[in-house]
């Protein structure tokens, strides 16, 4: 699949993925489809995957069933120059959707608001005017519970685990925002394999956390590309199923070879299913099976 980025950003659906990626062409003006393929004979049945470029932001969602759901523990921050860019995306999530803060002046943007839209997808528009930003589109993952305080100790192994990383920000809440700490994380960022990431802590109560509903996918090239982000990442046994994993900090990670995207965008159906067949088989990925099914042999 032409123009896939290293690392990927994938949504879980139960039926919408179609709809959906036809929504988000339709609210940002610089998008495209990559690739929009039917995944036969899987424990959901046929389902539906669409990938999609928004702005810098490579967006792959499936139609899977009713298992797991997106929520806001991993949001998409937006970063906009102009505050009419800022109330046309909220005009467009707002719209059968649910206001998490409201469009408003705040401290840190003249403009900015959380909302999350008809299917769930959490967005944070923020207006930057002329400051420089690394991506237009970023996931931002809020560390909650248990994981709230640990935003900074996540940083470290994320850059530590990808070879091609870089911290860019990091900023503390400081006295006076309880429940959170001062030394908590109330925003950084970080870049891994050239997407961008942020992050925050916080200590309030909320009803969510990391699920499979909101995962990243890591597009190896080799088999041992693919066995060392599997030993670096997976902390969770138990959630290890068809290159699926979950990290310490129960973020779902996808470690998928990248020929694979081109396999199940080949023509010939049989040769599909054949690798469908076998991938459903695996937990850890193995490439060289995948090419012996997708032959035939």
């Amino acid at each position: 699949m032409e123009g896939i980025n290293k690392i990927m950003t994938h949504l879980w659906f139960d039926k919408e993925a179609v709809e959906a990626a036809a929504f988000y062409q339709e609210v940002f003006e610089n998008s495209r489809l990559l690739s929009k393929i039917k995944i036969p004979s899987t424990p959901s049945g046929d389902v539906d995957s669409v990938t999609l470029v928004i702005e810098d932001h490579n967006l792959m969602m499936i139609s899977a069933g009713p298992y797991f759901k997106v929520n806001p523990s991993v949001s998409f921050m937006v970063s906009c120059t102009t505050k009419e860019e800022v109330r046309k995306y909220w005009d467009a999530f707002v719209k059968g959707g649910q206001v998490m803060m409201p469009l408003d002046s705040y401290p840190f943007s003249e403009l900015y608001g959380w909302v999350e839209d008809q299917y769930g997808v959490s967005w944070q528009l923020m207006y930057v005017g002329d400051k420089s930003f690394s991506a237009k589109i970023r996931p931002s993952l809020m560390f909650v519970g248990d994981n709230c305080g640990h935003a900074e100790e996540a940083i470290k192994y994320y850059t530590e685990v990808f070879r091609n990383a870089e911290l860019k920000s990091v900023s503390r809440y400081g006295e006076g925002f309880p429940p959170n700490k001062p030394e908590m994380l109330n925003f950084a960022e970080f870049i891994l394999e050239g997407q961008s990431f942020s992050i925050m802590d916080s200590a309030f109560d909320h009803e969510f956390n990391f699920t499979e509903g909101v995962s990243f996918i890591v597009n190896c090239d080799t088999q041992e590309e693919i066995d060392y982000y599997w030993e670096a990442l997976s902390a969770d046994p138990s959630s290890e199923q068809c290159g699926w994993l979950k990290d310490k900090y129960g973020v779902s990670w996808q470690i998928v070879p990248t020929v694979l995207n081109d396999m199940m965008e080949d023509d010939d159906r049989e040769a599909v299913k054949r690798v469908t067949d076998a991938f459903l088989q695996m937990k850890k990925f193995d490439l060289e099976a995948l090419n012996k099914a997708y032959r035939g042999e």
